[in-house]
């Protein structure tokens, strides 16, 4: 039988989290920050999903002033299951005036034979701050990948800021696995940065070595992709991106 769940999340700016609902697989548990002024939760998986046919999406408002880090405690596995039709996972984030919100979950792992469709939707108002990370594993060690397609669409004070879809595994547009896309790698990721800050000095555009490029984006933002050879280096790349965007 397939599942149906939400699960939500809101935050204060006096730290508190007056809305904490976990729903199904999706388990919330408030842990501790590493730094003061801010809430921390982690997402914990307490069953496996998402499996063919489900409906899961977690919710995360980060009200005004507020500073939220959504994590989790372990990697989201996408599996086949007992129905061929595709897996939703979505996710919908608001941070509103002067909020703070840093969404690193673990990686995503496409196994072979799942389909699954992530949607990830952003709103946040112009003083608002985002660190966004999405990272995918196409296949589990020695296996091919599932299909997997991933949509982030985000706005900023009601205009869009990033709008982009990317499709792997069977079914997927071809040339999805080619030289100009992932090149025979196996991980892949990216990494979003919003702040005001970029208004008056934004990045510059550059490669990141060999395995990825910085962007900068009217928004202002800085988009970080890559591809890697597996999820270890992957999370080196867009670790070494994220110190350096947030630097000082």
């Amino acid at each position: 039988m397939s599942l149906r769940a939400i699960a939500r999340i809101a935050a204060e700016a006096d730290g508190t989290l007056p809305v904490l609902v976990s729903d199904g697989p999706l388990a919330l548990r408030r842990t501790r920050a590493a730094v003061p002024g801010w809430s921390r939760v982690t997402v914990v998986g307490a069953m496996s999903a998402p499996l063919g046919g489900d409906r899961l999406a977690i919710e995360a408002e980060v009200r005004d002033g507020a500073r939220l880090r959504v994590d989790s405690a372990a990697a989201t596995l996408a599996l086949p299951g007992r129905t061929a039709e595709p897996a939703v996972y979505e996710v919908r984030l608001r941070a509103g005036s002067d909020a703070v919100l840093h969404w690193l979950p673990e990686q995503l792992v496409s196994a072979h034979g799942s389909d699954l469709r992530v949607r990830t939707g952003v709103d946040l108002a112009p003083t608002a701050r985002l660190v966004l990370r999405e990272e995918q594993i196409l296949g589990r060690h020695g296996e091919p990948p599932g299909t997997l397609s991933s949509r982030l669409v985000v706005r900023r004070g009601g205009r869009p800021l990033l709008d982009q879809e990317i499709a792997y595994g069977p079914g997927a547009p071809g040339g999805w696995d080619g030289g100009a896309v992932l090149a025979g790698h196996r991980a892949t990721g990216q990494l979003l940065v919003v702040d005001p800050a970029y208004e008056k000095t934004p990045v510059a555009a550059r490669p990141l070595g060999e395995l990825a490029a910085l962007t900068p984006l009217a928004g202002p933002a800085a988009l970080v992709t890559a591809v890697a050879p597996d999820a270890l280096a992957l999370r080196r790349i867009l670790d070494e991106a994220l110190e350096e965007l947030t630097a000082g």
